[in-house]
């Protein structure tokens, strides 16, 4: 590995970092409260405004973004910003909300959503879990039409790919053989907003037959950027990556650090958080 450069992995013969740049904590989606929601509005008012933090993950390697590219006026300046800015382009993951209602003019209107992908500069193309989700048949083990979705995607040369907040999507995905080239997954060690407990979301990832991106490594914040990441990188396989939605660049830089340090097997150089006695022993400030 280069040095301080993060390891990468490919996807439908795309070379992507393995960590991936996730967008919520840029376009205002916390998972805590809605003065959270509204703080990162405020930081983010504008797409430039994350430049700082983009060129800090486009400064070690970290060149992939998911997120409503779109969709989200924030996210499309903020991509084109930080490009301008560093001279390095952004590999993007657009996750569309889909019309996914089983008549024409709701085919229609998808295309004409997958197309504002392929023109906002989108490589992947994913239905959005809440879109996939509607499509799902337990009984039949089927994702009922996602063929229809997967070809649009393919007719505008984008990859295609499925969000699956719902475990069993990757599981009928990978035995009906459908047309997607990766996953997204939520994984991290509370099981937030996971639909079973974390061993079995571990063993339908590993045994996957396409690299899976997790997602919410840290519980949207519930528990530290050290026990969420180092959970996740050493739960996951080779090929598979990591999102991480950061406030601003010094997380950013902190979260790399984190994460490179776990996938390397040594103690990140984080240094030591703040109290208001740091000389306590257990800080290891009062140890002669």
């Amino acid at each position: 590995m280069e040095q301080n450069r993060f390891p990468r992995t490919t996807v439908a013969g795309i070379s992507l970092s393995r960590m991936i740049i996730g967008t919520n904590w840029l376009l205002g989606w916390s998972h805590t409260s809605p003065s959270a929601d509204q703080q990162i509005k405020r930081k983010y008012s504008e797409g430039a405004a994350a430049v700082p933090m983009l060129k800090t993950f486009l400064d070690r390697g970290v060149d992939t973004i998911m997120g409503m590219l779109q969709q989200e006026k924030v996210m499309r300046d903020a991509v084109n910003a930080a490009q301008d800015a560093t001279g390095k382009k952004l590999i993007v993951i657009d996750t569309p909300i889909l019309n996914v209602d089983d008549n024409e003019s709701a085919r229609r209107e998808a295309m004409a959503t997958i197309k504002r992908s392929k023109d906002a500069g989108a490589t992947f193309c994913f239905l959005h879990h809440s879109s996939a989700e509607q499509l799902v048949n337990k009984n039949k083990h089927e994702i009922t039409r996602l063929s229809d979705y997967t070809d649009m995607i393919r007719q505008e040369g984008l990859i295609p790919g499925l969000s699956a907040h719902m475990p069993e999507l990757v599981l009928y995905s990978d035995e009906q053989g459908y047309d997607v080239e990766t996953y997204i997954q939520l994984y991290n060690c509370m099981g937030f907003l996971m639909q079973v407990e974390a061993e079995t979301v571990c063993q339908i990832i590993h045994n996957a037959k396409k690299p899976v991106m997790t997602i919410k490594p840290m519980a949207a914040g519930r528990v530290s950027p050290f026990v969420g990441l180092n959970f996740v990188w050493n739960t996951i396989r080779d090929c598979d990556m990591v999102t991480v939605g950061c406030f601003d660049a010094l997380e950013a830089e902190e979260d790399i650090e984190i994460s490179l340090a776990a996938i390397e097997r040594r103690l990140p150089n984080i240094g030591k958080r703040s109290s208001p006695n740091v000389k306590q022993d257990a800080f290891g400030g009062g140890v002669k």
